[in-house]
């Protein structure tokens, strides 16, 4: 264990458990149906603890694949075919609970790669390293300070110290109860940081949630900056599968959920969710109807709005929930993924993975024939390159194309032998379906129990009482989703965990 994580653990940064579980048998005794609308993160760690505990659950994504925002899907290339994934994700050490449903198909994680370093690109400075720091706080902190060049010690004389305290005092109560009035840009002024400090440190980071920083919560940024750096003792270091999503995690998790009774359906759309008599049924878009005891709603936001808006019993049954879904049911702004196939590499220096501050559209970088294997194997027969383009929070309106030739211009300046290689094939999309974490919005954003009975939320933008984020986030509440059925059946819960509760300077 390295020395920052002892210090760490000395003032209380470790893994905390959030629901010890337990609380009566591990299976339940009596025959239970539970439907979960939607495949993704949230929807099938549902399911997959939901049928280890005997439940017959029935997964319904509208989808011909799974995974969400971590899906992948094959493309039909001039010289074969490619599997493309919805956009890279960062696997981070604190996501215990994602952790503990992919240990269900790989006890080892062996499928799990790190990733080296965590560089962040700038047109107007030189990279800086966020990847290497040690692990824990405060040493992580400490070392940051001391190494970027972006923070001098005449740059914290002249910051306002007062305003960087919510940083190291996070509470989930206190701290939202302050700032979420407050945007993360009119945080960041406050700070008085130097221009440098606020594009390499913040708003890179503000950006990897898909919100802009000046339509985004300052308690959200302060919950997150919590949770990935000043709250947790694994550091920054992430890693990633060696396989497409689909191949490494969708297809081992709906055969663990087959082999336990439950079944995953694709291609099927919910249309409305029904009160019958003291049980739900959901119908989809062909005219099934799924009958269940319980029904987990695990779909992004402009869905669940959807859905919720098409199910007139709810304005009985929730009428808090629909009160909710109008501001709730608006996405954050539009995110664009753009896949490259090109003849030639890049500088065998450039990382797997790379941030990007200041540039108009592009957010960051990844090689994917440095990362997977089927990217890897075309590379090496072509002589060529699988690079990914992302921009989490780009204009509205843009077509797909345009924005990935924006992307590609924009990463040509920062990487010179970029720019002179011939594009091959090219897959481009632009959706926008991410949450957003706008000011005054956590006071109304539902969480996962409901105030129907029998009917929960899961996913990233479901609100919880303790630090979570992304992936991780929507693990966690599906599980929470799962363990309020199992409760109520009378069987034991699955045990829930995250990160150090409060900033290590926040006092109760």
């Amino acid at each position: 264990m390295a020395l920052s994580q002892r210090i760490g653990r000395f003032i209380g940064v470790r893994q905390h458990r959030v629901d010890p579980g337990g609380g009566g048998p591990r299976r339940v005794r009596h025959p239970v149906d539970v439907v979960v609308v939607g495949g993704g993160i949230a929807g099938m760690s549902a399911a997959v603890v939901l049928a280890e505990r005997g439940v017959r659950v029935t997964v319904l994504e509208a989808a011909s694949t799974l995974g969400g925002r971590l899906g992948a899907w094959p493309e039909q290339l001039a010289d074969g075919t490619q599997m493309v994934e919805h956009g890279f994700h960062a696997f981070f050490r604190q996501y215990y609970n994602w952790r503990s449903i992919l240990r269900r198909i790989d006890p080892g994680l062996g499928f799990l790669k790190p990733i080296p370093g965590y560089p962040i690109l700038s047109q107007q400075w030189p990279t800086e390293e966020f990847g290497r720091l040690p692990p824990a706080p405060p040493l992580n902190l400490l070392t940051l300070l001391a190494r970027s060049p972006s923070v001098r010690l005449p740059d914290l004389r002249q910051m306002d110290r007062d305003a960087a305290l919510p940083l190291l005092t996070y509470d989930p109560v206190r701290t939202y109860a302050e700032l979420d009035g407050t945007t993360a840009a009119e945080l960041l002024d406050s700070l008085k940081l130097p221009d440098r400090a606020r594009a390499m440190l913040f708003e890179v980071f503000s950006h990897s949630f898909f919100n802009h920083e000046h339509e985004m919560s300052a308690a959200e940024m302060v919950a997150q900056f919590h949770f990935y750096l000043l709250g947790n003792g694994e550091g920054l270091a992430f890693d990633c599968p060696d396989e497409d999503y689909a191949t490494a995690i969708w297809a081992p998790l709906t055969r663990h959920v087959g082999r336990h009774g439950g079944r995953v359906v694709t291609g099927a759309a919910a249309r409305t969710v029904h009160r019958d008599g003291d049980r739900w049924r959901v119908r989809t878009a062909d005219g099934t109807a799924y009958p269940a005891g319980h029904v987990v709603l695990a779909v992004d936001p402009p869905a669940l709005a959807a859905l919720v808006g098409a199910s007139p019993d709810l304005s009985r049954e929730a009428p808090r929930l629909v009160e909710r879904m109008a501001a709730f049911g608006t996405p954050g702004p539009p995110y664009a993924v753009a896949r490259y196939w090109l003849d030639g590499d890049v500088s065998r220096r450039r990382a797997v993975f790379s941030g990007v501050s200041r540039q108009p559209t592009l957010d960051s970088v990844t090689l994917y024939h440095r990362l997977e294997n089927e990217p890897r194997i075309w590379a090496e027969r072509t002589g060529g390159c699988v690079v990914e383009l992302h921009a989490y929070a780009c204009d509205p309106g843009v077509a797909a194309e345009e924005l990935a030739e924006r992307m590609r211009v924009e990463l040509g300046v920062l990487w010179p032998e970029f720019a002179g290689l011939r594009v091959r094939e090219l897959r481009a999309r632009v959706e926008a379906q991410a949450p957003a974490f706008t000011p005054n919005s956590h006071a109304t954003r539902p969480g996962v129990r409901t105030d129907a009975d029998g009917l929960y939320l899961a996913g990233d933008g479901i609100a919880t009482d303790f630090p979570s984020a992304l992936m991780e986030r929507s693990a966690a509440t599906g599980i929470i989703a799962a363990n309020h059925v199992l409760r109520a059946e009378g069987a034991a819960a699955e045990p829930v965990r995250s990160i150090r509760p409060r900033g290590i300077l926040a006092t109760r």
